[in-house]
């Protein structure tokens, strides 16, 4: 059987995916705005070899065919690459209809991985991964314990792209706190201008188990700014961005207003939804709190 060490998360496009946890938890669990993977739930480690070949086998011959796996937890490119080949070799051998492989990622752990390594993943089926850079701003991602730089993020990102590996990037829309919401917004836009992912998100960021310990980062002196704040906040960063061909979506479940899009392409019908949310709330669809599922 597959065994999962709850609770299991995976971005909204992995919904159809088959989930094969091949790690517990996050190997760096410092974020103070992150509650996903707690040490109480989700300490970390790394799932045995056998159990995950077997857990491949299971499915191969109990789970309805999939197209997609997704390696869980929040990320699994910790794992050596020796290691992440043998995963990805064993898929391709008991599952050999999977036609992508993705995983969530820390720019640290891919910084440890030449772009040798990475190609090589990518002809096994890695195709792509979701990196969770939640700011381009320094001050932010010191304050919040990130462990990342703008410039760690920005190797990694690059190095991704030298290998042909896709990359989805998430933003946290608030981040910043209200203080310090443009220098957020506009270097978060300078790190996606010089990397150019192929898919892009935003999410409002948000505390299920409160703000404090978020708050210590930054000395007591951070707020999220309101509905009509975030909109701001976002306006700026979308208008900052310069971006060719990269998908755009803001439909998690957090943010007010859905939006998706291809930047540069649908730039402008963005900001113009955008602008309508700020200047004219009343007209424009927003979601309720309630709606939010937070």
């Amino acid at each position: 059987m597959i065994s999962y060490i709850e609770p299991v998360f995976r971005p909204p496009s992995e919904g159809r995916s088959l989930i094969l946890q091949v790690t517990n938890g996050c190997s760096w669990n410092k974020c103070t705005f992150c509650d996903m993977y707690t040490q109480e739930q989700k300490k970390f480690r790394a799932k045995k070899p056998d159990e995950i070949e077997a857990e491949i086998k299971y499915a191969a011959q109990r789970v309805m065919p999939v197209e997609k796996v997704f390696l869980a937890d929040g990320d699994a490119m910790v794992l050596p690459t020796g290691r992440l080949k043998g995963i990805l070799e064993q898929i391709k051998q008991h599952l050999p209809w999977v036609r992508r492989v993705s995983s969530y990622c820390l720019p640290r752990n891919l910084n440890k991985k030449s772009i040798e390594d990475l190609a090589e993943l990518k002809s096994l089926g890695l195709e792509m991964v979701y990196v969770g850079c939640e700011s381009g701003d320094d001050e932010v991602l010191e304050a919040v314990s990130k462990g990342e730089t703008y410039e760690s993020q920005k190797e990694a990102l690059l190095k991704l792209k030298a290998a042909g590996i896709k990359t989805s990037v998430m933003i946290l829309n608030g981040l910043g706190g209200a203080k310090r919401s443009a220098q957020h917004a506009l270097n978060s836009a300078r790190l996606m201008n010089e990397c150019q992912p192929e898919y892009l998100s935003t999410l409002v960021v948000s505390f299920p188990l409160g703000e404090e310990r978020l708050k210590q980062g930054f000395n007591g002196d951070w707020s999220l700014p309101d509905q009509h704040g975030l909109f701001e906040e976002l306006y700026q960063f979308i208008d900052a961005l310069e971006l060719k061909n990269t998908v755009y979506r803001s439909d998690h479940a957090s943010n007010y207003l859905p939006l998706k899009g291809t930047l540069g392409a649908d730039k402008a019908l963005i900001l113009g939804q955008l602008d309508q949310a700020i200047n004219a709330p009343g007209s424009i669809r927003l979601r309720e709190e309630w709606q939010r599922g937070l």
